[in-house]
């Protein structure tokens, strides 16, 4: 089978998408199937572009379109990074000999429609979208864009236009599923769906590995305190009110570390300063194996989500922090992927924004139920690594 993945970022970059794309792509790749995978050369972080043309363990032919390296600190760089690679996409993908199937992600929004200039030439590959976010939804609902606006309606045609002529849809989970396709594919051309989780892979996290805790905890002052981690991005689509207020009832028991970066980032830390909160403790981005320590030095993580944001994204450093064996502590809307790890595993606490003292119990808690490691590194056993999930995939791609 001949297959191409589109996606603007791919492995060795550090992005959850590339990191997932790559999965996808090698593991076809050993199968036999003929991989190509169409990615950008800048890197989701400004100033880290890949090196190398991929970090692939298999035969996938990785071809990397220009992209300036502008990262996403704002719309108008990243609206600039997103339009050169759909560019450079077209044309590459107009050039690819006839593909049986091209699995386009949605970084940046509404590739999928590149994917659709190859189907123009040759009408039986099949197309499946690999939803990993809800484009023009989530501008709409975070104020980037006027619902109903000439731009907005025009996104919305365009949208259907595509899902008309998809083959099939994969969707992280059931809320997003739902979105789309009461939204983009009513009536009787409406391609079929699958809800399949993000995941990490096993051999990134075996069970029982000993992993060192992070050597930059020592020069945190931890000081014996409970420690809760928050990894990668702190969004437009993460909520940290709730947070803010725990933190600060809890400051001789409680420590909050960010790892990453994000559009949130800055006013966050700019909060936790104007309330002195010393709890709150914020470093960039850190290598994978770094992250690894990171989550084995931590009693649980965090993870938030803004009520507007159901559906239109799924937080992927849950499956991470399942492997690591990290009960979570989730605030946001109940519906979204966290929520039913949470419910399903019995792997942490499910609250919804702006339950205070729920979140100043659970962090507390952290330390007294040592089985709740047990049941999240279960959850990722059973239900958030590539043996599991790859799997459905195939079904998807290999089905009529």
């Amino acid at each position: 089978m001949r297959l191409t993945i589109l996606n603007q970022f791919y492995a060795p970059d550090i992005s959850p998408t590339a990191q997932i794309a790559a999965s996808l792509a090698e593991h076809r790749a050993g199968q036999g199937d003929v991989v190509t995978v169409l990615a950008g050369r800048a890197g989701y972080v400004e100033g880290a572009a890949p090196t190398g043309l991929s970090a692939s363990r298999e035969a996938v032919h990785v071809r990397r379109v220009w992209t300036p390296d502008l990262g996403k600190s704002s719309v108008p760089r990243r609206l600039v990074g997103y339009l050169s690679f759909l560019a450079g996409a077209a044309g590459r993908v107009l050039l690819l000999p006839r593909q049986d199937v091209i699995v386009a992600m949605t970084t940046p929004p509404l590739v999928v429609a590149i994917a659709l200039l190859h189907k123009l030439l040759h009408p039986s590959t099949k197309v499946i979208l690999w939803s990993m976010d809800c484009y023009p939804d989530a501008a709409e609902r975070f104020g980037k864009l006027r619902p109903g606006g000439a731009v907005s309606r025009a996104l919305r045609r365009l949208n259907r236009f595509v899902f008309r002529r998809l083959h099939h849809v994969i969707a992280l989970d059931g809320a997003m599923a739902t979105l789309l396709f009461s939204q983009y594919a009513a009536g009787p051309e409406r391609p079929s769906v699958s809800v399949v989780p993000n995941w990490e892979r096993q051999d990134r996290f075996p069970a029982g590995a000993e992993v060192a805790p992070w050597a930059g905890y020592e020069e945190l002052g931890i000081d014996g305190r409970t420690v809760v981690v928050y990894t990668g991005n702190a969004g437009v689509g993460h909520r940290f009110e709730t947070v803010l207020e725990a933190a600060a009832l809890v400051q001789h028991e409680v420590v909050f570390v960010f790892i990453g970066g994000g559009a949130r980032r800055a006013e966050l830390e700019q909060a936790a300063a104007e309330r002195n909160l010393g709890n709150l403790m914020f470093r960039g981005y850190v290598s994978e194996a770094e992250a690894q320590g990171v989550m084995a030095g931590a009693d649980g993580a965090l993870i938030t989500l803004d009520d507007r944001s159901l559906g239109l994204m799924s937080p992927s450093k849950l499956h991470a922090n399942l492997a690591a064996g990290l009960p979570v502590v989730y605030v946001g809307p109940a519906g979204s992927n966290v929520d039913e790890a949470i419910h399903r595993f019995g792997c942490g606490t499910s609250l919804r924004g702006g339950d205070v003292e729920g979140l100043v119990a659970a962090v507390r808690r952290l330390r007294e139920d040592p089985a709740a490691r047990t049941r999240a590194r279960t959850a990722f056993d059973q239900a958030y690594n590539d043996a599991v999930a790859l799997p459905q995939i195939d079904r998807i791609v290999d089905g009529p």
